[in-house]
């Protein structure tokens, strides 16, 4: 990312894949081949990762945290996303891979209007949605099954993702579809925390994870306690967005936006916690920071430090 249009580009090709994904998924019935598309969609996705994960992580993490809008699209991409990455730190297979992201990419998509509709309604689910969520994933399973989905281990992971049941034993001794379903319902759960919708603020990113749960901590292994993208508060008093992931949990990048008083630092300052005070104090919801960021100027931080 060598200057502003380079940022721009690749903010249009997370936000053109995220756009052309709400599209199948809010309209899969007019989408031809549709289980093509969902692949070349996965095949986006990681070359998109394999360019600069961490910026793709400040990325989605940024839309997700900030606006409800089309957030089914945003959602399944974030948990997509977030399940490639732990398909990769628990070395799944690469068949079980690819059946585990593809089940995120579309594991709502029996509900995808109503759960645009909840993110949007400011009160919260009534007894019909509920019902209505809680049938989703079979419905949803069979929506791809109807729509050319042939491979077995993807329709079965979407089924499962919220049975209470897979959270039961070690994760290397269940069988390949509950196996998957745990991670994308540990996942599924994380990321819908983080988003904020009408009806409750989002939560931050640290108390949104179990760690007494083996997916959970592979995913604090990946993302780290503060993924980047989120923010936090160093024990100064200042505020601060995380850039890049450390090399442990606890000690990302980031770059100060906001002094002691509040006041939007202009431009702001780098900061490897790492190399020691201030450290981070506490992880914060994304309503903290009111303030319009210059993201370029943010990322270019990150960028000219790890050069």
């Amino acid at each position: 990312m060598r200057n502003e249009d380079e940022y721009e580009d690749l903010l249009s090709l997370w936000s053109d894949l995220e756009s052309g994904l709400g599209i199948i998924l809010g309209n899969p019935g007019s989408t031809q081949e549709f289980e093509l598309r969902v692949r070349q969609y996965d095949r986006w996705m990681r070359t998109l990762l394999e360019r600069d994960a961490d910026l793709g992580l400040y990325l989605l993490f940024q839309l997700a945290t900030n606006s409800p809008v089309g957030y089914s699209a945003s959602h399944a991409l974030v948990c997509a996303v977030l399940c490639d990455l732990i398909a990769l730190e628990l070395k799944l297979p690469e068949t079980e891979r690819d059946s585990l992201v593809r089940a995120a990419l579309t594991m709502n998509i029996g509900m995808t209007a109503l759960q645009d509709q909840l993110a949007q309604q400011p009160e919260k689910p009534s007894a019909t949605q509920l019902e209505d969520i809680k049938a989703h994933p079979l419905k949803s399973a069979l929506m791809l099954a109807t729509l050319g989905v042939l491979d077995p281990l993807w329709l079965e992971t979407v089924t499962l993702h919220h049975d209470d049941g897979t959270a039961k034993g070690p994760l290397d001794g269940l069988p390949p579809a509950r196996r998957l379903a745990r991670i994308l319902r540990v996942v599924d759960r994380y990321a819908a925390m983080i988003s904020p919708r009408k009806s409750r603020e989002a939560r931050n990113a640290t108390d949104s994870v179990n760690e007494n749960d083996e997916v959970s901590r592979a995913l604090l292994r990946i993302v780290g306690l503060c993924p980047p993208g989120t923010f936090v508060r160093l024990d100064n008093r200042q505020v601060a967005v995380v850039m890049r992931r450390g090399g442990k949990a606890n000690l990302p990048l980031v770059a100060i936006v906001m002094n002691d008083a509040g006041t939007l630092l202009n431009p702001p300052q780098l900061h490897r916690t790492a190399s020691g005070n201030p450290i981070i104090k506490s992880a914060l919801t994304p309503s903290v920071v009111q303030e319009h960021l210059n993201h370029y100027l943010i990322l270019r931080l990150g960028v000219n430090a790890t050069a």
